[in-house]
């Protein structure tokens, strides 16, 4: 693994030799909240805070997206799909939790037959995340494999040390993206100093979640009447969802034109009732608890049967946003600590 270092003070024209380059995606601060946008000037990206409102994942995996777009002439139809034209691109300071997401998206859209949108822009995306000094209070990464400072996902991982970062480089996309860029090695004594920072931001986030063997108790409670009890709150808003880095479900909707029309891709939500109506009107997913109980499932028992990886990396978005303070944390211990019933 290769390791450099760069002053913070350096940052801002790190970003403009990279914007000459290609598209810089970075968190942009908008009154009290931080978002990922494309910026036009190093100066823009606002790194000092603890994680963006919503996750990068949009990026990727556009909320509204046409995938074709047709028209009728004459006894013909004529079908246009959007151009490939996007440059290279870097998403510049997403956290390690993000840059973890992406190894489930890429899984999910990047299979035996993969999505041909997704994968083009997934090859053009280099991840350069950063990691975290002092995790949320809604954090809780490191109870599911991950960490404040973990490398998952990550082409290039930047690790603060003070004035300074160690840049550690994980991939050949990250390799490329610092040549030339004039940085010095890392030293012994800065590595050093980093792992003592990698240890410290792990300390900083207290016990983490029990929640071994939960898969097998999942299937186990799967009909226990507990998930009335723990979902009796819920609005079934989808805001959960739609901040989630990992959750990726998505309708399609035609518009049409008389002879014109395209087809969309658009974000969807386990969580809307609608998700699982049949063209019958029957509803497998008819109320909040049995809607509630597939998010769960999904993420901590399908998943890991389908991809082989959990469908959540502890980023704490769903915990703070909830507006009824539905904390998965205490919905997962419950669950956990149910006795299995016949």
């Amino acid at each position: 693994m290769k390791t450099k270092t760069i002053k913070k003070k350096n940052i801002p024209g790190f970003l403009d030799r990279l914007i000459k380059e290609c598209t810089v995606y970075a968190p942009v601060k908008r009154d009290d909240n931080v978002f990922f946008d494309t910026i036009q000037s190093g100066g823009e990206a606002f790194l000092e805070y603890q994680n963006s409102k919503v996750p990068p994942k949009n990026i990727l995996l556009p909320q509204t997206e046409t995938l074709f777009q047709y028209s009728q002439k004459e006894g013909s139809v004529d079908v246009r799909v959007p151009s490939d034209d996007r440059e290279e691109q870097v998403i510049f300071g997403l956290r390690p939790c993000d840059a973890k997401g992406f190894l489930l998206l890429d899984r999910v859209f990047g299979g035996d037959r993969p999505d041909p949108y997704y994968k083009s822009r997934r090859a053009k995306t280099v991840l350069v995340s950063m990691g975290c000094t002092e995790p949320g209070c809604s954090c809780f990464c490191l109870s599911l494999g991950g960490g404040p400072v973990s490398a998952d996902g990550s082409d290039i991982l930047l690790i603060d040390i003070g004035d300074e970062y160690v840049m550690q480089v994980y991939s050949d996309k990250g390799t490329s993206l610092l040549e030339g860029k004039g940085l010095d090695d890392a030293e012994e004594d800065k590595l050093k100093i980093a792992a003592e920072s990698v240890k410290k931001a792990e300390d900083h986030m207290g016990p983490g979640l029990e929640i071994g063997g939960l898969k097998e108790r999942l299937d186990e409670v799967f009909d226990d009447p507990v998930w009335v009890s723990l979902t009796e709150k819920c609005l079934g808003c989808g805001v959960c969802t739609y901040l989630c880095p990992t959750c990726y479900c998505f309708d399609m909707c035609d518009e049409s034109f008389v002879a014109d029309g395209k087809r969309i891709r658009v974000w969807d939500s386990c969580q809307f009732p609608l998700f699982t109506l049949q063209a019958s009107g029957f509803n497998p997913r008819s109320t909040v608890k049995e809607r509630y109980r597939q998010r769960i499932m999904h993420k901590f028992s399908y998943l890991l049967d389908d991809q082989d990886m959990l469908g959540c990396v502890g980023c704490g978005r769903c915990v703070k946003e909830c507006p009824v303070n539905l904390d998965i944390r205490q919905v997962l211990t419950a669950l956990s600590k149910v006795d299995s019933r016949e």
